[in-house]
């Protein structure tokens, strides 16, 4: 606590010098939302709410709704900025409480202890009940010797696991893979209104199951509201680019088409190709397909007629069979 000894600055806290903030009230509570830290300030604050923080004065209000399991929630109180006043108390109190809705002070009951200080601090509360709203009070302090209670500005954040939004409540699911040109059916449970970006590729943003066909690998957010509250998933829709491998070419030194070129292969540099005469001897064989196939076995030309390929995209190992198929030389 600071109490400072002179006079100065006194005046700068005189009653009406400072409008009174819209949350000074029960029936305007702020709504506080997981993890989305806010600024307050209880400068021109009124009221108090005896019973539950002693020694306080100058009350701001807030108010939360617990997740769909509930649990304990954090308060945290950071980034306390007192103003440097004569006699002025610098710590600031919070208390979380629960009530009826009616904002009688006979209402209420604490589910976590009055905490106080004048730097970092948070109060915990007990294990609370699920989709439930509950109210947290700031308030300037003054005591100690005090005679002018705290009026301070800081930052007020909840967390925990009754706060923390969880699968059960808003999931845009598991990210995908499809291929080229393919398409997927998106689903995001929870919330009650929806917003996709970017909208390249749905078949709508504003539905919680749209098909996505982008033409390239995409990030899709997904908005939507819980309790007053905002939040943003996220879902990947990773594009597997195919392979192609041709059935022919014809290696015949004339520059054209003198080598067997698979394209897309260059997107999967862990690649392993084989390939078999009619006789079932490999006769080329490679990891990553960095040099493409020139008709050759050991620098020796091979014969025109039919061979078999095996092609494993190991970048894909377990999710995608083997490429297989007969590839004729043509000289």
């Amino acid at each position: 606590m600071r109490i400072v000894a002179s006079a100065v600055l006194f005046i700068a806290i005189l009653p009406g010098a400072f409008a009174q903030p819209p949350n000074s009230d029960c029936a305007t509570a702020a709504l506080l939302c997981a993890q989305q830290p806010i600024a307050g300030n209880n400068t021109g604050a009124t009221g108090v709410l005896p019973g539950f923080c002693p020694s306080t004065d100058l009350l701001l209000w807030y108010t939360f709704t617990t997740n769909s399991v509930g649990g304990v929630v954090n308060v945290e109180i950071s980034g306390i900025n007192c103003p440097v006043v004569a006699g002025m108390d610098d710590e600031m109190s919070v208390v979380v409480l629960a009530g009826n809705g009616s904002c009688l002070p006979a209402s209420f009951t604490a589910v976590s202890a009055c905490t106080q200080s004048g730097s970092l601090f948070s109060a915990t509360t007990q294990a609370l009940t699920p989709n439930t709203q509950y109210w947290v009070v700031v308030a300037g302090a003054m005591g100690g010797g005090a005679t002018i209670t705290a009026q301070c500005g800081f930052n007020i954040t909840l967390s925990g696991p009754g706060m923390n939004i969880v699968g059960v409540d808003f999931d845009a699911g598991p990210d995908v893979e499809i291929p080229e040109g393919g398409a997927t059916q998106l689903h995001v449970t929870g919330g009650t209104t929806y917003s996709w970006s970017p909208t390249s590729g749905l078949s709508g943003n504003s539905i919680p199951d749209p098909i996505a066909n982008p033409a390239s690998t995409t990030a899709y957010e997904v908005t939507t509201v819980i309790n007053g509250c905002t939040y943003v998933d996220t879902v990947i829709v990773d594009i597997i680019r195919l392979i192609d491998p041709p059935n022919t070419f014809t290696p015949n030194g004339d520059g054209i088409n003198d080598v067997w070129d698979v394209p897309g292969i260059v997107d999967y540099p862990g690649s392993e190709v084989l390939i078999y005469d009619r006789w079932g001897q490999r006769v080329f064989a490679s990891n990553g397909y960095r040099e493409p196939w020139d008709g050759t076995n050991k620098g020796r030309p091979l014969s025109e007629g039919t061979y078999y390929y095996y092609i494993q995209l190991n970048e894909l190992e377990g999710r995608s069979a083997p490429y297989s198929g007969f590839i004729s030389i043509v000289r």
